[in-house]
């Protein structure tokens, strides 16, 4: 089936930064793609993003 979201692959991905399953899903489509495309610096990993949550914390 050609153009089917591979959901194993993202979820993979996203294990790999860090980012729990749950979270997964409350992502944007722009939060998305800033955390896996790459931009020539190391990717946001565990502790990176909970520096970030822990600066900008959502109220």
């Amino acid at each position: 089936m050609s153009g089917a979201t591979p959901w194993a692959e993202l979820l993979r991905t996203a294990a790999g930064l860090g980012v729990a399953p749950e979270a997964v899903w409350r992502l944007s489509l722009r939060e998305w793609r800033w955390l896996t495309v790459p931009r020539g610096g190391p990717a946001l990993g565990r502790d990176g993003l909970r520096a970030l949550m822990e600066r900008y914390p959502d109220d």
